[in-house]
């Protein structure tokens, strides 16, 4: 048993669909959860600095004595993920692998899309996963840069949204039998999404299938938290204003949550 929490990052509210899939599967597991929405988007950025703010993430949830962390977002996954957990002695999960393998058993006709944001489209990481378990698939990627800042600003059901989405995929439309929603902040546009490509399309989302391989790492290393202990207490830091995101997660997660502001280099450097 090990009965510290499991740390989650994310450029922002995004990871959050992650977390809710942790809680319905893991309830019994302590969070601890850093959404950098003061920076986000992460996508258009580049590697060099989502590598450094990756780093930072990692470090501060490091002073909280995580067991476990959680790349609760594809784009600092595309670009960090392998260098962040060759340096840790913990185990650090990406949210691709689990994706691109769900991707693969859903699709019927061998075609899988994956949306993402501009930096995981440019790594061609999805593609090169997906080809590498199934050379047969054809992956076509697209990336959709201002669905995340939608989701930020708590746009997710607002008319703005419904026409970006529509008019963000409809290159992809009919031409494809699967999709990735690649990037963990899609998952709250998903109604739209399944909307504007169609009911016969399966959506794949990489967070909710990263949770399995969570629970597998838990029993593999036998670090599970301990049933026996009732009381937990989660904690999500914002490097932005609390309000915004307490909403948007209270009404994701449908529960009351704990929110505190940090400041990063504030609290790395007290360390």
């Amino acid at each position: 048993m090990d009965n510290r929490p499991i740390g989650f990052l994310d450029s922002g509210v995004g990871g959050l669909t992650v977390v809710k899939e942790l809680m319905r599967q893991l309830p019994h597991e302590e969070i601890v959860y850093i959404g950098d929405s003061a920076r986000a988007p992460y996508g258009p950025r580049p590697a060099d600095q989502i590598r450094e703010y990756t780093w930072e993430l990692v470090n501060f949830l490091l002073t909280k004595n995580v067991k476990m962390i959680v790349f609760a977002c594809n784009t600092a996954t595309a670009v960090a993920w392998e260098e962040v957990k060759a340096a840790l002695d913990i185990p650090v999960i990406g949210v691709i692998l689990p994706g691109s393998s769900a991707a693969i058993k859903a699709t019927r006709h061998k075609k899988i899309g994956v949306i993402a944001t501009p930096m995981t489209v440019t790594s061609d990481i999805y593609r090169k996963k997906v080809e590498s378990l199934d050379p047969s698939v054809r992956v076509t990627s697209l990336a959709c840069p201002r669905f995340v800042p939608l989701v930020e600003s708590n746009e997710t059901g607002s008319s703005l949204a419904k026409k970006v989405v529509y008019e963000t995929l409809t290159p992809l439309k009919g031409r494809v039998d699967t999709l990735v929603l690649g990037c963990t902040h899609y998952p709250l546009l998903r109604p739209i999404i399944q909307n504007v490509m169609g009911p016969d399309v399966k959506l794949i989302d990489s967070g909710a299938e990263t949770v399995r391989d969570i629970s597998v790492l838990l029993n593999y290393f036998e670090i599970n938290r301990s049933r026996e202990l009732n009381h937990k207490q989660d904690v999500f830091y914002t490097t932005a204003g609390v309000a915004s995101f307490q909403t948007i997660a209270e009404n994701w997660l449908h529960q009351s949550i704990s929110v505190e502001h940090v400041s990063l280099k504030e609290a790395l450097s007290d360390e």
